[in-house]
């Protein structure tokens, strides 16, 4: 079980430092492909991602700084994890460096209002995921478990038990077509089944670690898509 954590000022540092690497990151993954700042998809995509992210990231460091840090951990310590992580970095790089050539080169022609519609997909799926972090404040970045914690299960948690994952499978899939690309949906599909192979790991991990998980499991059945899986 994981115990250490960053002090206050580890902890703002790290923050302050995402947020001013946040635009210019972006940037470089839709403008440069793209070669041009005339890309008003993306410029929708990034306000729409950077705008509440700064409510959410005052509001977690005033309220909640321990779930804040859980989501600032990149390190994942379970080898399946591991890579899982690797090889989505592929489809994650395919999924939002395409639409920025897709742009350059006229490969798809997705109307204005059509990639609008997207990115309130988007949107929504954020707000799905603020409302996990508030019913669950133990939602870590990494598969872990922290001394002290329970298994959820209200709100969304007694729905499916992945509420996060349904929330961050519809951002990936609608993110090309918000940035105005068919294409890249083929990749950004593709890292739903990594999601699959990430929960089916975490679940491994919770069952062993985390007392109630198993009669949680048989309580909310499904974790992914009610009725489904």
């Amino acid at each position: 079980m994981t115990e250490d954590r960053m002090s206050e000022y580890q902890l703002k540092k790290m923050v302050y430092v995402r947020i001013v690497l946040f635009f210019p990151v972006l940037a470089a993954f839709f403008f440069l492909p793209a070669g041009t700042w005339n890309y008003p998809e993306a410029w929708v995509y990034i306000a729409i991602l950077f705008i509440p992210m700064l409510f959410v990231l005052n509001y977690l460091m005033k309220n909640d700084p321990a779930l804040l840090e859980r989501r600032m951990r990149m390190r994942e310590t379970q080898s399946v994890q591991k890579k899982v992580i690797s090889l989505s970095w592929v489809y994650f790089l395919l999924a939002f460096l395409l639409p920025g050539f897709d742009k350059r080169f006229g490969w798809s022609n997705v109307p204005f209002v059509v990639a609008l519609a997207a990115s309130l997909i988007v949107l929504v799926s954020y707000l799905a995921v603020i409302q996990v972090f508030k019913t669950n404040s133990y939602a870590s970045r990494v598969v872990e478990i922290m001394k002290g914690q329970k298994v959820i299960s209200t709100g969304p948690y007694a729905v499916v038990r992945h509420p996060m994952y349904v929330a961050v499978s519809f951002m990936y899939v609608a993110s090309p077509l918000a940035l105005g690309s068919y294409w890249a949906m083929i990749p950004a599909a593709l890292i739903i089944p990594l999601l699959m192979a990430r929960i089916k790991n975490e679940e491994e991990v919770l069952e062993k670690e985390l007392d109630g998980y198993k009669e949680y499991k048989q309580k909310t059945k499904y974790r992914l898509i009610p009725g489904i899986w």
